[in-house]
Parts: C-alpha cells; structure tokens; sequence
C-alpha cells in the first residue's frame, strides 16, 4: 500500500474548510433531519394566519417534490423508509398549501397512507396531538398532557421540572394547548382532510389498536396504568384549577420566549410555543416576535427549496472547524486570519447574561450552546467544545492573543461541572434530574431516552477533553474540582465500555462515534494507551474495519442496540476511527495507516468528502445528516495523524489575527 501525500491532502482539507467560513468568522453547516418539521411549519402558519407567500410555497414545495420516496411517502430522514405520521403531516400541510388533493404528490401519499395498518389513526401519539389540533381526531384520542402536572410542588418525582430540557418545554407548551382542547378553524379543508385521510374501511376511528411502524417504544403496564388515570383526571378536574394551571403553563413559555429572545430551545418548541401565545391571546404582545424568528431555523436553496431544521449548530461546527485547521500543528501559520475571526465569534457566543423571567434550573452564564449567543441553553459538551476550541487558538497563536480566562473561564468550568451526574458521567442541558425509571412513562412511542439528561460517552470524553486544556489556567481550588469531575468521568467511561471494548453512542452514529470521544476524552485525561480500557477499544476498532480500509456504521445500529456495519467505508466514520485509533493503537498501526490511506483516497477534488450519509441521532431513533461532518472531521483525523507522526513538537507559535473589538465575554455588555 504506497501512502498518498497526507499532508497536500490535509492543506486541501482545510482550503476547503476556510472556503466555507462565513463573514461572522463561523463555520455552520445544515443539520438535515425530515420533513416532519417542514410540516409542522406549515401547518403553524396556517392556524396562525399567517400563511407562506407564493416564493415560499413554491420553495416549501420543491422540498416536498425531492424528498418523496418511491412509494410516494416521506421518511423520518433521508435513509428512511416511508413513515405514517411523517407522510400524514406532509399531506396535511400540502393540502393547506393549496395543493390538489388528485396532484401526484398528495395522490400518492394518501394512496400509501391507506395501504398501512391502521391507517392514519394508527401514527403515533405525537401525530395524533397535531391532528388533534387541526380538529381531524378528537382530543380523548391523544394520550393526556395535564396542565396540573406543573402546579406541583418541584420535588415531586413526576413535577414536568424533572424532565430533560427539551421534553419540559415541549410539556409546557403542549400540556397548556391540551388543557384548553385548543383547535384551529382551517374552514372547509377541515371536512375535507378528513374525509381523504380516514375514508376506506378499517381507517377511521373504529380501528382501535392498531399500531404502524413508527411505534418504536410501544409502553408497558406502567404506562397503561398512569394514562388511565390521568384519563380520568381528564373526566374530573376542577376548573378553577386547570385555568390555574393553563395560567403557569403559558407563564412558563412567556419566560422562556424572553429567556431565549423568541428563538425557542428549538424549532419544535418554537412552533409550539407560537401556538401557545396565539391560543392564550390572538393579539398576543409576543406573538409577532416569535411568528418573525421561525425563520432562523429554515434553509434554503435553489435545488432542494425550503427547509426546516431541528436545530443549529454553529458553535457545534466552529469548534470542530478549528480544530481541523489545527490539527497538524502548523494551521496557524496558513489560516491565521481566519482562526481569529473564529476565536472572536466564539467568544462572542459565549453565554453573559441570563434574561428570563425565572431562575434558570442550572448555571447559564459561561456556557455555550449548540448554536450561538442567541440560546440561553448552554449545553455541557458545546461549552467544552468551544473552550477547547478557543484554547487551542490561544496555544498555537502564542503570547499576546486575548486569552479565554478570569470570569470567563471559571465560568465555563461552572457550567460543565453543574452538568455531571451521580454516576461521573455528564449530560446536555442538565444533570440528571431524576432517576431513569421515568423513561417508563415515556408516551411518545416514536422516541426513546428522552424523559431524563443521562450521561453520554460523547459528552463525557468532550467535557474530559476540555478540563485537560483548561486545568494549567485555573486557580487552585478550581483546579482540584477539574481534578476530581476527572476522576469521576475516567471511571464512567470505564463502567460504560461494553464487553467488546467498544462504546454505545447517544448523539452519533453509534458505536464509531462513541469510540472517538472516549478515546479522545481517556487520553486527554492521562489515562495510558496501553490501559486495559483503550487496548480493549483499540482491538474493537481492528475488528469493525472493512475490508476497504474504511469504518461504515448503519444508522440501524442506534435502533437495535448492536453494531451493523454497512458495506463500504464512510469519511466520517473513518475519522472517528482513525482518530481513536491514533488514541489506542498508534500512527503506525497497519489498521490506522490503512484509514488514514481510505480518507486520503476517497476526498474529492474541492478538498471534502462525499456525504449525505446519516451520521447522527437523537432520543434513538430520530436520525441526522451533519452536512458539515464529512467536511472537517477527516481533515481532522489527516492532521492529527500528520502531527503524531511528526511527534509531540509539532506545534509552531504563530500570529492569530484578532479583531481589534474583541471584549472579554466574562463581562456582559
């Protein structure tokens, strides 16, 4: 095997990486989820009023058009099989669209719809909720939201409060439309949505049971016995008492559209919370603010039209993106400039103030969140990416480069440690706020692992990461805390590693992308290559390998809980592998040099890697395409292979261009 030229190969890498970075000195790329969102967008503008011009409806419908799959339905993401409840909002919202109900694309979405078992009342609950507030299914068929569940004192176990972040907002917004039985008057497509979509024997509501296959967590006897209940609270509740509890459930997301000026923690949430203003008020003083800010989570462009993300990711993007460009160690002296617009846009993005009208359940300020300054959600592995980040901006560029330190810095290790977990590991949004045994309760059907903020071993190897860098610069008592979450995370990841060595993923896919952060994050923290844990690790990786040299990981791997490899090698999995293997095995490994041989191989000529490939998930089962991950993370692995080969002195001092106005964020403006 004759090695191409790594390093021409990493230095077009990075071209192509300083090509895509935008004039805020951030790199962003799209985080491609499904159409379901889309949907969901339309259908919010419609009962809002507010319906999309005719640019935007010819784009939204592009979307749709591209998107379809050959039975004539939409998936979940990309690689997706057709799924009901994404197809029934797709339909939804192409009628509201104006879209002829005998035109090709609704024709063939009803024609499959029809064709499933149970039809369209079988989608899942967190489907029926929307058809429930489009006046398609009655409210008695939606699993209950009690909006008393949030006049609870907060140290009850079953307080909304207790549940991961994203869950609760979503509990406040929608517990508040369940108890008013909130359902918009979209006129005469009403009686016609129904009749299209329930028409035909065994599709209406006499179809009980039935269940598609979208259900991926169906509920046990748990489950049963508490919807049974609240069923019957349903049947009984005092009415002082719900307009009571409607009142703290619109408070809570009138707190939270100023705590996250109107973006939402995210565009499912925003899209509910807008709901939320509108049904409490038509004039609501808020509501023009966050009707405005949905468009922060679209994309468009010519080819693929509108879209709606699930997310944004530029603090996310930017620190990797960094890290590429460092990563052979002599980025500085070839993207200095560009490296300083980076470090100030991140430091910007940096978390000063908190403006919401409660106090945050966690520490806020000196975080960072997946996207930017505007979130007031910090996450634990985003603000350890970005100190990272930031760090090795300041190693590389050497004496004189405005530093991330004081307040800034301190506070950034605040906000990580609030987010370590009893058992060492750490979480997103929170730590844990109540046991695991409250997954149990889960009533959405389609996700799992999305009631409580359980450690990660990608979250826990970022965070170890970061405190390795961070640990010279802090005082001492700090520095013993840094010491000890240390130790604690050392020993979760050993308790996490399965019996083959390898790692189970939370955010990625699966097991590959587990494997880099916890190799990455075990070495970062002192622990020896030649350990127990990374060997074990190192012999997994050797065994996954394909037969092309490279690393590929079905997306199925998330849903079945075992790695399924695919059949050909992908860039960013190869990277994730090559990097660890750099961790557990060494540059000169026959199974690193021929990952390394794969990515230096397979990179097009614009100096990036084929993608669209899906590469990451959440709550198990909702899968992603980072479009950005076959761009920096194999520029990421060259380069670290590069500079372990050139050994530990690879690094050369070299100027970052800053901007002048570059405050320090530990300050608020």
């Amino acid at each position: 095997m004759v090695m191409p030229d790594a390093r021409r190969v990493h230095e077009a890498a990075c071209g192509r990486l300083l090509a895509l970075q935008g004039e805020n000195g951030a790199w962003e790329g799209e985080m491609e989820w499904s159409t379901m969102i889309l949907s969901q967008y339309v259908i919010v503008l419609h009962i809002l009023e507010r319906p999309p011009d005719e640019p935007e409806r010819q784009a939204i419908l592009r979307c749709y058009r591209t998107t379809r799959t050959a039975d004539g339905g939409w998936g979940m993401h990309p690689q997706a099989p057709p799924s009901a409840y994404a197809t029934t909002l797709a339909y939804v919202a192409l009628r509201l669209l104006g879209t002829d109900p005998e035109d090709p694309l609704t024709a063939g979405a009803r024609q499959w719809l029809h064709a499933q078992p149970g039809g369209v009342r079988a989608v899942p609950q967190w489907g029926l909720f929307w058809l429930a507030l489009l006046g398609l299914v009655p409210y008695r068929d939606v699993a209950p939201v009690p909006p008393e569940m949030m006049l609870l004192p907060p140290w009850v176990p079953l307080h909304p409060g207790r549940l991961l972040g994203w869950t609760r907002m979503l509990y406040q917004a929608m517990a508040y439309l369940y108890g008013a039985k909130f359902q918009a008057d979209l006129g005469p497509v009403t009686h016609d949505l129904r009749r299209e979509l329930f028409a035909g024997p065994g599709l209406g509501a006499g179809a009980p049971g039935a269940r598609n296959t979208d259900v991926y967590v169906a509920g046990g006897h748990a489950l049963r016995v508490s919807q049974w209940c609240l069923r019957g609270w349903e049947k009984v509740h005092s009415g002082r008492l719900r307009r009571a509890a409607l009142e703290r459930c619109h408070r809570a997301v009138v707190d939270e559209q100023h705590a996250s000026p109107h973006h939402g923690l995210s565009s499912v949430n925003a899209l509910v919370e807008c709901l939320v203003l509108y049904a409490h008020d038509r004039k609501h003083p808020l509501l023009e603010d966050a009707v405005s800010r949905l468009r922060y989570w679209c994309w468009e462009d010519g080819d693929r039209g509108l879209r709606v993300c699930g997310d944004r990711s530029t603090v996310w993007d930017t620190s990797f993106a960094v890290e590429a460009l460092l990563s052979a160690g002599d980025g500085a002296a070839r993207a200095g400039p560009a490296l300083g617009r980076a470090h100030a846009f991140l430091r910007a993005a940096q978390i000063t103030t908190y403006t919401g009208g409660v106090p945050p359940l966690r520490t806020v300020r000196h975080g960072w969140a997946f996207s930017d300054g505007h979130s007031r959600w910090p996450v634990g592995d985003c603000t350890a990416e970005a100190v990272s980040a930031l760090l090795r901006v300041q190693d590389a560029a050497g004496p004189g480069t405005p530093g991330l330190g004081g307040a800034a810095l301190h506070g950034a290790l605040d906000v990580m440690l609030d987010r370590q977990n009893p058992d060492g590991g750490f979480g997103t949004l929170d730590r844990r706020r109540a046991g695991t045994w409250l997954e149990a309760l889960n009533p959405t059907e389609m996700f799992a692992g999305c009631m409580v903020d359980t450690s990660s071993a990608e979250c826990t190897g970022s965070v170890l990461t970061a405190l390795s860098r961070m640990r010279p610069l802090l005082e001492p008592a700090a520095r013993r805390r840094a010491a000890r979450a240390t130790a604690r995370g050392v020993a979760h990841l050993r308790a996490q590693q399965n019996h083959d060595g390898s790692f189970s993923g939370t955010w990625g896919i699966n097991y590959t992308y587990a494997a880099f952060h916890a190799a990455r994050g075990l070495r970062a923290a002192g622990v020896p290559a030649d350990d127990p844990a990374l060997k074990a690790l190192g012999r997994w990786l050797q065994e996954t390998q394909l037969e092309d040299g490279g690393w590929g990981e079905d997306w199925r791997s998330c849903l079945e809980h075992r790695y399924i490899p695919l059949d050909r090698g992908m860039p960013e999995m190869t990277a994730w592998a090559v990097m660890a293997g750099l961790d557990t095995l060494g540059p000169r490994h026959p199974a690193v040099e021929k990952g390394v041989h794969w990515l230096c191989t397979h990179q097009q000529p614009d100096g990036s890697w084929a993608g669209g490939h899906v590469n990451g998930v959440f709550f198990t089962t909702m899968m992603l395409v980072y479009r950005l991950y076959p761009v920096y993370f194999p520029a990421m692995a060259v380069g670290h292979y590069l500079r372990a080969l050139a050994g530990p002195t690879a690094a050369t001092a070299t100027t970052v261009v800053a901007p002048d106005d570059t405050a320090d964020p530990g300050e608020p403006a």
